[in-house]
Parts: C-alpha cells; sequence; structure tokens
C-alpha cells in the first residue's frame, strides 16, 4: 500500500477527488438549471456525473494495476535464466518502416506538357527534400 502514498500517487488522487466533485458539482447546477425551465441542461445534467463515472473508473484502473506489480515473466523465460539475473521485461517499440521510392517508367507521350509535368514528378520524387519553387526545369 506504500506504493499508492508516493507524491505522484497523492496528486492522482486529489486531481480525481477534485474532478469527481468539481464534475457532480456541474451536474448538480445543470439540474436545477433544467428544473428552471432550461431543456438543454437535462443532457448536461446527465453527462456530468458520467465524467465523474469515468474519472473513478480510470483511477480504479490505475490503482489495481499498480498494486497489481510489474508483470511476470513468463514460464519460457522462467526455465531459460536463472532467477538471479532476470531483468524485467522490455516492451517493444515499434519504429515505422521506411519503404524505398522507385520512379515509375512513364512512357514519353505526344502531349509535351505531360511529358514535361512527368518530368518534374519524377524530379519532385528524386529529390525529397526540395520545395517545388527549386524546380529548375
Amino acid at each position: 500500500m506504500k506504493r499508492l502514498w508516493t507524491p505522484a500517487w497523492i496528486v492522482r488522487h486529489v486531481a480525481m477527488v477534485v474532478l469527481v466533485v468539481g464534475f457532480l458539482g456541474l451536474g448538480w447546477w445543470q439540474l436545477s438549471r433544467a428544473a428552471g425551465g432550461n431543456p438543454i441542461s437535462w443532457g448536461y445534467a446527465v453527462e456530468w456525473p458520467v465524467f465523474a463515472g469515468f474519472v473513478v473508473f480510470v483511477w480504479w484502473r490505475e490503482v489495481r494495476q499498480e498494486l497489481r506489480g510489474p508483470e511476470a515473466p513468463g514460464p519460457a523465460a522462467e526455465t531459460t535464466e536463472s532467477s538471479a539475473t532476470v531483468e524485467p521485461t522490455r516492451l517493444a517499440v515499434r519504429r515505422p518502416v521506411r519503404v524505398s521510392r522507385t520512379a515509375a517508367t512513364v512512357p514519353d507521350s505526344n502531349d509535351p506538357e505531360l511529358t514535361a509535368y512527368n518530368r518534374y514528378l519524377r524530379w519532385l520524387t528524386d529529390n525529397p527534400g526540395a520545395r517545388p519553387g527549386d524546380y529548375p526545369g
């Protein structure tokens, strides 16, 4: 339980209480406005308590995850390594895949404007950092 009383967790607890009290207060305010004859406030009177419930749900999920602790390595990892040298598993970071661009071969046509435009597009593909105003042709 000491894990839930660190400075970071105290801030989370206080934030949860402030948000829930604030959202429920706003819901009560909208309910009083709706009872006073403002029909749009009925939707907000329902919406604010839902927001408060969501804050409680996220807070409870984070508390459970913290109390559960780090996930244990699988049985295959335990059999291959001794218990003294087991390191916590690191999450894999997915890197973007770089795809090399290849210029498509476009047959020259009889239209000079189309040929010039295709040459311009080929130049832009070959010079990815260049601006269109840098085109020499």
